[in-house]
């Protein structure tokens, strides 16, 4: 490994601390959501389009952000302020309210719409040196252990005062931290391009022109996501329905998360070697998880965890490489921009329906589901002729 490939990895690996605090505070926070919410009054709907406004509005201010980014070249500003508007989730221990716990839900999410696309472009020009795959895969792999340890704070909390204040409180510790390790890694990368200055290899159409693989790749994620149930339905459904306690809630998302990180690395390597190939791995992971994970049934439930895990895995390591791989370099904050807003927009667009279907009928979440999945996989294998 050459000295800028070592320099690379080291980056990433650091980048990779700051998202593993990042994650401790606010997977802790989206572990007990769903509950948290039906504590303050609200009911399954309002939990989904509180759920969904908050990815909506979380990835739509992204298309914002991300040109923002790439016009005024300030990716650490905008991915410091980003991070600190974390401590919204230390802030819900004050929410008496459904509504002013969804405000700081809220917050939170426009604090990951400013610093995604300028912190994923900062981590794309390392990528380049270690593999686009490999090096998100690590990236998401140090970032979801942090997503583990979150909620398993909330289940010691539970076992020693058995509140959620208590747990939103502690929060605060990794909050800071994350802040402190993102400060440490732009004093030691403070021009991550770098790293890329020999021009990208694209397979793209034009240098500044998002190519035509860009949108066919940015529609099959809208209808891949949009049939992609959100944890916090998941576990307003284990609580209403009285499936596990509150305490094991958090262990449930804390063992998705383990899932998510092993699968990351998995998926990164394989995305290296096969390419776009690995995407079809999203809709066929997808289609089951509400069939299983809306049941009454205990082992049927844990598998749905396992699935959904590896599908957010998948959906933060290649979804995010195949983007570095078909952008021109100078367009890409703006890239991915476009393209988490489009998520967050089906992401939010789905949880909204999910949740209003599960009021009237499972049945018509089934399918909702299928529809949504069947049709990504036609306009997938029409992206693979495109590429």
């Amino acid at each position: 490994m050459n000295n800028q490939k070592r320099t690379a990895f080291r980056f990433i690996l650091l980048l990779g601390i700051v998202s593993f605090f990042g994650d401790i505070t606010y997977e802790a926070g989206r572990s007990v959501t769903g509950p948290y919410l039906a504590i303050l009054g609200a009911s399954a709907g309002i939990v989904g389009l509180v759920a969904g406004l908050g990815e909506f509005i979380g990835y739509a201010l992204r298309m914002v952000s991300g040109y923002f980014a790439d016009r005024t070249r300030s990716y650490w500003l905008l991915t410091i302020v980003g991070y600190a508007l974390i401590a919204s989730i230390p802030l819900m221990a004050v929410a008496g309210h459904w509504e002013i716990a969804a405000v700081f839900l809220v917050m939170e999410r426009m604090g990951k719409a400013i610093r995604t696309p300028a912190r994923d472009t900062i981590l794309s020009h390392a990528t380049k040196q270690v593999g686009r795959g490999f090096g998100f895969g690590v990236h998401e792999a140090i970032d979801q252990f942090g997503a583990i340890i979150g909620p398993l704070i909330f289940s010691a909390v539970f076992l020693l005062t058995g509140g959620y204040r208590e747990g939103f409180a502690i929060l605060w510790i990794p909050a800071v931290l994350t802040l402190v390790t993102l400060l440490i890694a732009k004093s030691k990368v403070p021009s991550p391009e770098k790293f890329e200055t020999g021009g990208i290899q694209q397979k793209t159409e034009g240098g500044k022109v998002l190519s035509g693989t860009f949108w066919f790749y940015t529609l099959f994620i809208f209808l891949s996501v949009a049939g992609f149930a959100n944890f916090q339905l998941i576990a307003y459904h284990l609580k209403v329905k009285e499936i596990v306690s509150d305490l094991r809630i958090p262990i449930f998302y804390a063992i998705a998360m383990g899932v998510d990180a092993i699968v990351a690395l998995i998926i990164g390597k394989t995305y290296d070697k096969i390419g776009f190939t690995s995407l079809i791995t999203i809709p066929i992971l997808t289609l089951p998880i509400p069939f299983l994970a809306f049941s009454h049934n205990y082992s049927f439930v844990i598998i749905s965890i396992v699935l959904w895990g590896a599908v957010m895995g998948i959906h933060e390591t290649i979804m995010r490489a195949a983007i570095a791989d078909i952008v021109p370099i100078e367009r890409r904050g703006t890239a991915y921009g476009i393209f988490n807003t489009v998520y967050g927009i089906s992401w939010f667009l789905g949880s909204v329906i999910i949740g209003f279907l599960y009021d009237i009928s499972m049945n018509f979440i089934f399918f909702f589901v299928v529809f949504m999945e069947i049709i990504s996989v036609f306009v997938f294998f029409m992206l693979r002729r495109k590429k």
